[in-house]
């Protein structure tokens, strides 16, 4: 019987089945999360829903619990951005066949053509900017 009760920081806390609900507590234990750092990341990921009971209190569901181990895991392991990270859950694009096929998760966010077109016109103009003010000096001494 022992063996149900693991012991969780002093205190000892029944297993529950894999199908319970979690408390926040709970979730930010075993994913070594702290609470603030969930309750924040529902305001930006819209796809993170836990049931709230009387008085505010949060119950995470067995599929918030794996939404939250893949956030943890695009954010912290392979490197997302917050931004990153809404995008791929927004557009599905690491939630394909192949994806989940494979369980392997892209290793980054290249920087779309546009954004590239973009800074290249920007150190272009710096460039020109840099030389109008090399010759302003210039006529100035």
């Amino acid at each position: 019987m022992s063996e149900d009760l693991p012991e969780s920081e002093g205190r000892a806390r029944p297993r529950k089945a894999p199908t319970a609900f979690r408390t926040i507590s709970e979730v930010a234990d075993d994913l070594h999360i702290p609470q603030h750092v969930l309750r924040f990341w529902e305001t930006k990921f819209p796809q993170l829903k836990p049931l709230k009971r009387g008085g505010g209190r949060r119950y995470y569901r067995p599929e918030d619990i794996a939404l939250l181990r893949r956030i943890s895991d695009l954010l912290y392991t392979q490197g997302y951005t917050i931004k990153g990270v809404q995008r791929l859950l927004r557009d599905g694009t690491d939630e394909g066949p192949q994806a989940a096929a494979t369980g392997e998760l892209p290793l980054g966010d290249p920087p779309p053509a546009a954004e590239e077109q973009e800074t290249a016109a920007l150190r272009d103009a710096l460039a020109e900017l840099e030389a109008i003010a090399r010759d302003l000096r210039a006529l100035a001494a």
